[in-house]
């Protein structure tokens, strides 16, 4: 099972967003049997199968096993991904061009876009992937902002030239910064 299944076709998309697939997929979590997830959802057999067949046919569920039950052959599922994420691409941009400027909510959406794919795609077979996550807040006085991005500006530059190179393993950073409401007692 992945981690994560990135829909970007629309065709994808369609298949998953049904009530009933989803609880399906969720159902399946754990390998199982169309009569299993029929008899856990309270529908029938052939309701159930005809979904289960939607979602393999568009990656959304794997048929992992199979077994004869009384001369009968029956397929065991499983869902194919811990989690399924809809790319923003399916929809696209609307209205005006987006801002490139790195202190623009465009330009922080498109990152946000971009590390979404890049995530999604990552070859997760390797039992111990290596990543790193920081998270935090600060306060930015609007009168300093400009000079807080030349400074993390200049710190990652900082990085980049004493890690960059050819030896290791490669890694993408993307930094991010956004306006964000504290929990209110």
């Amino acid at each position: 099972m992945r981690e994560v299944i990135y829909l970007d076709s629309v065709e994808q998309a369609e298949v998953l967003l049904k009530p009933q697939r989803i609880e399906i997929i969720r159902a399946l979590a754990e390998p199982a049997t169309c009569a299993d997830v029929a008899r856990l959802l309270e529908q029938s057999p052939q309701r159930v199968n005809y979904h289960v067949k939607r979602l393999v046919d568009n990656g959304l569920v794997r048929q992992i096993a199979e077994r004869t039950v009384r001369n009968l052959r029956e397929g065991i599922y499983q869902a194919a991904g811990r989690s399924y994420w809809l790319s923003p691409r399916l929809v696209g941009h609307l209205g005006t061009q987006r801002s490139s400027d790195a202190t623009s909510l465009g330009h922080l959406l498109d990152l946000t876009e971009e590390v979404q794919r890049d995530v999604a795609g990552i070859d997760l077979s390797y039992p111990d992937l290596p990543s790193l996550g920081i998270s935090g807040q600060i306060r930015i006085h609007p009168d300093r902002r400009t000079e807080f991005l030349t400074e993390l500006q200049t710190a990652l530059q900082t990085l980049f030239t004493k890690y960059g190179g050819r030896e290791g393993d490669p890694f993408k950073l993307a930094v991010a910064c956004y306006p964000f409401e504290e929990d209110k007692p």
